[in-house]
Formats: structure tokens, sequence, C-alpha cells
């Protein structure tokens, strides 16, 4: 884990210095508490879960996940009809999801098949590097009701 949390740091040290942005501690913060979270989250859950450890403004937390999107460490989705949600990037390789329309409850799942499938695609002049499955429907709870 250590070496990952060095590695990451890295690709966003290199990041704002190519860019000519600030290393601010703030920025660095939101990155280590990121890469402690498991699963999806929104900037206002991430700027909760820093309040108690480190002061940022909600402000900073959004401008920070913008340039951890460009840096290329979290990753974006925008479920039908929720908040942006985020994820890490680095360490994090499963990226089928299933999104209740009801609830809006979002889960990942992985399925070989589906991952071989992608893999084995072959795309006319472009190279892919990762992708994400969204699946909507119905879970389970809410097709009881």
């Amino acid at each position: 884990m250590k070496e990952e949390s060095s590695t990451i740091i890295n690709i966003f040290t290199e990041y704002l210095v190519r860019h000519k942005h600030r290393k601010t501690p703030e920025r660095f913060a939101i990155l280590e508490k990121i890469y402690t979270l498991e699963g999806h989250f929104d900037a206002e859950k991430l700027y909760e879960s820093m309040q108690n450890e480190y002061r940022v403004s909600l402000a900073t937390v959004y401008n920070t996940l913008d340039l951890l999107l460009e840096a290329g460490l979290v990753i974006k989705h925008q479920f039908d009809g929720l908040s942006a949600q985020y994820e890490k990037s680095i360490g994090a390789n499963i990226h089928n999801h299933s999104v209740c329309i009801v609830c809006g409850k979002v889960k990942e799942f992985t399925d070989k098949k589906i991952k071989k499938a992608i893999q084995s695609k072959e795309f006319a002049n472009f190279q892919s590097t990762h992708y994400s499955l969204y699946i909507y429907g119905v879970c389970k709870k809410c097709s009881k009701k």
C-alpha cells in the first residue's frame, strides 16, 4: 500500500508541476482521503468526511476533484438523475455498475465474460485504456414495493 501511495502522490505532484498549479497541503490531504475510501463518493460526502481530520472548504474539494480527474487519479460517474459520483482510478479496476432507477442505489459487480469481451474489442483509430459499464433497472428491494 505504501508503494501505491507514493506512486499516486508522485503522479499528482508531476501533474501539478507540469500544469503550473500550486502543491498545497489541502490538495494532498484530499487525495490521501480519497484513496482511503472504498467505492463511490460524492463531493459533499468527501467534504464531510474530512472535517474531523482536516479543514478544507467545499470549493477546494470540488477544485481538487477537477484536478484529480485531469490527472487521471479519479473517475467521475454521472449516474442517471444523481449527483456526480467519484471513485479512485488506481487500484480500482471494477467498473461495471448496476443503478436502480427508483432509489438510486449503485452497486459494482464483476463479470469475467463482460471484461474479456470488452478487453478483446478492437476499435478503429482508438486505443482504449479503461471502461465503465452502467446497467439501469430496478433493484430487488424496490421491486418488492
